[in-house]
């Protein structure tokens, strides 16, 4: 199986399958000098940990993880890092149904075809538990961007068809956290959350979108023509589960617009170069301009639901599935660090190719 490692420069391969002896990654090219802040990698991982809120699925894991190389004295030398996550409550029981069938939208089917194998346990390699090695990666990459400035928050910003119709400038982000569907607009959020709540009774799930917001990035990230900043940070957030869309700035609503209303004016403030509007996103020629980079991701409803649904076997015949086990309802209110980190990690390479090698 390829397609394990993310990253040019700073690289990052993941391993271990949802119900395996856990998950852990390795990360090369970090810069030395680093202090690894334990506390903050684990604050990261606590928000996206299960079992955090009653909207989410109810297996418990502390995901506290241990650092087996890398590091001395709690600073970075220059060497792969490699971190390690014990998985303390997998309950493999809970999958025998699948031996035989497939899920509907799932990546059971895909899985057996290409490989001729699969791991029905929590989905092996295919389970969102992977994400636990992107957040610890991320979270190191968010490390070496404090050191300049950068700030990265996401936010749920819908949930199936109810939207913060507030764009990111209006809110304060800073609440993001307040409540347990992580959109800071306390109208909209307890929606949300009533939304999810009635679909986990109605054993069903819902999608939605997170918006990602990076602050005081430097002008000259991204490498024409293949690399550009947004087509990496496309492929990092099509890379996480469940993803299926993805637009940056002013996106599929700018297909809307005249090129005399879509253009970004420059202007002189205070001596820097900046634009009058924002609808590329901070992104003009795959390079970033200083300004802010903004973008949606879209997340589909989880497959794996509690509703009796039609499927077939391994034999081709039709037959009914009925799940058991421990699920979200919404996987977009953990996903929410999962984006940051992506982004993180897309940032970062992109400073290293600007010859950053040591902190």
């Amino acid at each position: 199986m390829a397609g394990n490692s993310f990253g040019k420069i700073f690289t990052i391969t993941s391993y271990g399958e949802s119900h395996g002896i856990g998950i852990g990654v390795v990360i090369d090219g970090c810069p030395s000098g680093l202090e690894i802040d334990q506390d903050f990698i684990k604050q990261e991982l606590d928000r996206r940990k299960p079992g955090q809120s009653d909207i989410t699925t109810s297996r418990n894991e502390d995901d506290s993880f241990e650092i087996q190389s890398g590091i001395l004295n709690g600073i970075s030398i220059g060497a792969p890092i490699s971190f390690f996550v014990k998985n303390k409550d997998s309950k493999s029981k809970d999958y025998s149904s699948l031996t035989y069938t497939y899920r509907p939208s799932h990546a059971d089917f895909t899985y057996e075809k290409k490989y001729g194998i699969r791991d029905i346990n929590g989905g092996g390699r295919s389970s969102a538990r992977e994400t636990v090695a992107r957040v610890i990666a991320g979270a190191v990459a968010k490390l070496i961007l404090k050191k300049y400035n950068i700030h990265i928050t996401a936010y749920v910003s819908s949930i199936s068809d109810i939207k913060c119709t507030k764009s990111y400038e209006e809110l304060d982000m800073s609440t993001t956290e307040s409540n347990k569907v992580r959109c800071p607009d306390k109208e909209t959020s307890d929606k949300m959350i009533l939304a999810i709540e009635n679909a986990k009774d109605a054993g069903d799930s819902l999608g939605g979108i997170i918006t990602c917001v990076v602050k005081n990035t430097p002008i000259g990230l991204g490498e024409p023509v293949y690399d550009r900043i947004e087509a990496d940070l496309a492929k990092a957030m099509l890379s996480i589960n469940a993803t299926k869309g993805f637009e940056i700035g002013s996106g599929f609503i700018g297909t809307q617009m005249k090129g005399s209303e879509h253009n970004d004016v420059f202007e002189n403030v205070d001596g820097s170069i900046k634009t009058k509007t924002n609808f590329s996103g901070g992104v003009q020629g795959g390079i970033t301009n200083g300004m802010d980079i903004y973008f949606n991701v879209a997340f589909k409803p989880t497959s794996t639901i509690y509703k009796e649904q039609d499927t077939i076997d391994k034999e081709g015949n039709n037959v009914k599935l009925k799940m058991d086990g421990r699920h979200d309802p919404c996987v977009v209110p953990r996903a929410v660090p999962i984006v940051e980190a992506m982004c993180a990690l897309v940032l970062v390479d992109h400073l290293l190719r600007n010859k950053l090698t040591r902190i």
